[in-house]
């Protein structure tokens, strides 16, 4: 989970930055930008898109700043929201393709056992993950992996707080059947 920065504080960075103050951007971006590109990252699978979608929101994250009225809404909640619009732009420009004809990605160079089932964990999680119509996705990926409340998740999807719930319950019920079968050999015991 990621440590949560006071809400006012990410706001009066943004503020300062719109005055004028290039060293709140630059703080503002070692605060933020590694979320916004951890939440491209799971939603689109694809690092190198990932990278573009977090250059672009904090792009538009500095175009707004002059304009930014602190109160009306947390800066990452709007964060999150163009992120999340963004990602969903590039998923539909994405042509179809089914999962058999995705080659699978080569290891490198061999590593310790400990380090290839998590590669192998974390990869049929992505996997997974990939599978999910992508507002569930974002949902899963917004509540499990980047630990936002569902009221600030409805904020980022523009839904109620009732179809995040729905979403995140649909979610990780596919979620578990697509990862059925292979508790084994991810290494997870019963217990």
């Amino acid at each position: 989970m990621h440590e949560r920065n006071e809400p006012d504080a990410d706001a009066a960075l943004l503020a300062r930055y719109a005055a004028g103050d290039p060293a709140a951007a630059a703080l503002l971006a070692q605060r933020l930008g590694p979320r916004v590109y951890a939440q491209a990252s799971r939603i689109l699978g694809d690092a190198t898109e990932a990278e573009d979608v977090t250059q672009d929101a904090m792009m538009r994250l500095w175009r707004v700043a002059p304009d930014w009225q602190t109160g009306q809404a947390k800066v990452t909640t709007w964060l999150y929201r163009v992120v999340a619009n963004l990602c969903t732009d590039r998923l539909r420009k994405r042509p179809a393709t089914s999962l058999d004809a995705i080659a699978e990605p080569a290891d490198p160079a061999p590593s310790a056992a400990q380090h290839l089932q998590n590669v192998a964990r974390a990869d049929a999680l992505q996997t997974a993950l990939d599978t999910l119509p992508e507002r569930q996705r974002m949902a899963v990926v917004l509540r499990h992996i980047e630990g936002l409340a569902n009221p600030e998740i409805a904020a980022i999807l523009d839904v109620g707080v009732e179809a995040v719930e729905s979403l995140t319950a649909r979610g990780k019920k596919a979620l578990k059947g697509a990862l059925a079968g292979q508790r084994d050999a991810l290494g997870y015991d019963d217990e």
